[in-house]
């Protein structure tokens, strides 16, 4: 197993929504992956979030949808709220850690659809 060194070059302590995050940036130097295909298009969809000129088809993710749907009901919510009463403050926290959550799904989707076209090919073309 070949070890790779890594140096710390950033760390960052945030807060979103209640919850506490680290963040470390790091420098190393990256191995090359073997490329299927040299040149792939990408067409993001509206029925699904992307398909590759190769015919692969990456559909849209389920649980984000929901997330949304919920996001909008809590948002309702808090509007019927009376402004800096504690229930609105615990609507306001409610709402944002949603975004949040919206947020972290819809990352982790492009970051893998971004993942496998950056290591399987060459050149991408949207």
């Amino acid at each position: 197993m070949n070890k790779s060194e890594a140096t710390t070059q950033k760390i960052t302590i945030s807060r979103q929504g209640g919850d506490w995050y680290i963040s470390l940036s790091s420098e190393f130097t990256p191995t090359a992956t073997e490329k299927t295909t040299e040149v792939v298009g990408v067409d993001l969809g509206i029925k699904t979030l992307a398909t590759l000129s190769t015919g692969e088809v990456f559909q849209s993710v389920k649980p984000y949808k929901r997330a949304q749907n919920k996001l909008a009901n809590l948002q309702r919510k808090l509007s019927k709220k009376v402004k800096h009463s504690n229930n609105w403050y615990k609507a306001v926290v409610k709402v944002a850690k949603q975004h949040r959550r919206v947020a972290n799904i819809r990352k982790d989707a492009l970051d893998k659809l971004t993942t496998i076209s950056a290591k399987n090919h060459g050149t991408v073309v949207i």
